[in-house]
């Protein structure tokens, strides 16, 4: 494609992936109250077991509106992420050899739940995050949390893990597109882990070690399962060049 359709195609899955993401915030709409709800549970228990004041509080008139139209949107993403996802893969797919397009329905079988099984431990970590930190409440003091700071913090968690979780899939694309090579992974291992561990210990702010390796773990895991993929991708690419190498 020459540059100006690149630049159509891009805007056309952009708009696509918008108008997705747009319907699925009608649904988060909806859904908002009981989200918030769910989300609000740890701070009620965190109270309840204290004895203190530990409660969300809005600052402002019209913070409330704010806080359901920005959690509204981040949910709409969530919800739509087989659709958004499927125009990333679409953008990309053109410029693959036609061998290669047939991957499409490997990476959205593979990404798709990868990206709700972020979203899911993330989901089920966040009220562990929320007991530790709370519990460095001092004795006679309270809690009041910020609704802005506290839900941007639990849906940029959600969503971080989300995307986390299907960069193992970006790793097995790029190898099987043949743009790198599982072993230029591979050589990279200890700073995959060290990036790894940074990025969850910066996601999940709580002072013990456990929740950190704990999430750091899967992801690990799955960092190396993608490198093994892609060395398939890799022997076959080789065995292929082989097998049509004329022998002098």
């Amino acid at each position: 494609m020459p540059l100006a359709q690149h630049l159509r195609e891009f805007r056309k899955r952009l708009t696509l992936s918008a108008i997705g993401v747009l319907v699925g915030t009608i649904f988060g709409w909806l859904l908002y109250p009981s989200v918030f709800a769910a989300l609000q549970a740890p701070v009620l228990e965190a109270a309840e077991r204290s004895g203190s004041d530990v409660s969300i509080n809005f600052a402002a008139l019209a913070a409330a509106l704010d806080m359901q139209i920005k959690m509204s949107v981040v949910i709409g993403i969530i919800l739509s992420a087989p659709w958004w996802l499927y125009q990333l893969w679409a953008f990309v797919a053109p410029g693959l050899k036609r061998r290669e397009q047939r991957y499409t329905i490997g990476f959205l079988a593979a990404s798709i739940p990868l990206f709700f099984a972020g979203v899911t431990l993330a989901w089920f970590v966040f009220p562990n995050a929320v007991e530790v930190l709370t519990d460095f409440t001092p004795e006679g003091a309270d809690n009041i949390l910020d609704a802005q700071v506290f839900m941007t913090f639990a849906m940029r968690l959600i969503l971080a893990f989300g995307i986390a979780f299907v960069f193992p899939v970006i790793i097995v694309a790029l190898s099987a597109a043949g743009i790198v090579k599982s072993r230029t992974w591979l050589k990279g291992w200890r700073w995959a882990i060290m990036i790894i561990f940074t990025f969850t210990a910066v996601a999940t702010p709580t002072p013990d070690a456990i929740t950190m390796i704990l999430m750091a773990i899967p992801m690990c895991f799955l960092y190396f399962g993608a490198i093994g993929v892609a060395s398939l991708f890799d022997r076959a690419r080789r065995r292929k060049s082989a097998a049509v190498t004329p022998v002098e």
